[in-house]
């Protein structure tokens, strides 16, 4: 049985930063994209971030370069690495992971076939 948690969001200031979790067990994630999606009240759920399990590949929404996707093999972990936050970052993070035949990464929602539960993330002005 796939699994997928996050941890490590919370409430934190304008200007602040975070890292994000996503705990990945159940099967071997070797030939997947994981991905890091945000759905804030009343809009989409959009994409943030994306890597290969391998490392070889990363994608990423235009953050400015504030954020930065990571994994850990050993660990089974994906990393979301995200600083200067603003406001409108104040969403539900979530991680999810894609099966991929070679190193294009996907952002589409639909592509994802596995989902985390979500973790908040509140940036206050």
């Amino acid at each position: 049985q796939v699994q997928l948690v996050e941890s490590g969001g919370g409430l934190v200031q304008a200007g602040g930063f975070l890292r994000l979790s996503c705990a990945a067990s159940g099967r071997s994630f070797s030939s997947y994209a994981m991905g890091w999606f945000r759905q804030a009240p009343g809009k989409e759920r959009e994409f943030v971030a994306a890597t290969t399990w391998t490392g070889g590949s990363t994608a990423y929404v235009d953050s400015e370069g504030r954020f930065t996707i990571s994994r850990d093999i050993a660990k089974n972990t994906v990393y979301l690495q995200m600083i200067r936050l603003k406001p409108e970052d104040t969403a539900v993070y979530y991680c999810a992971a894609a099966t991929i035949r070679n190193q294009y990464l996907p952002r589409a929602v639909g592509r994802y076939d596995y989902w985390g539960q979500g973790t908040q993330v509140t940036v206050s002005s």
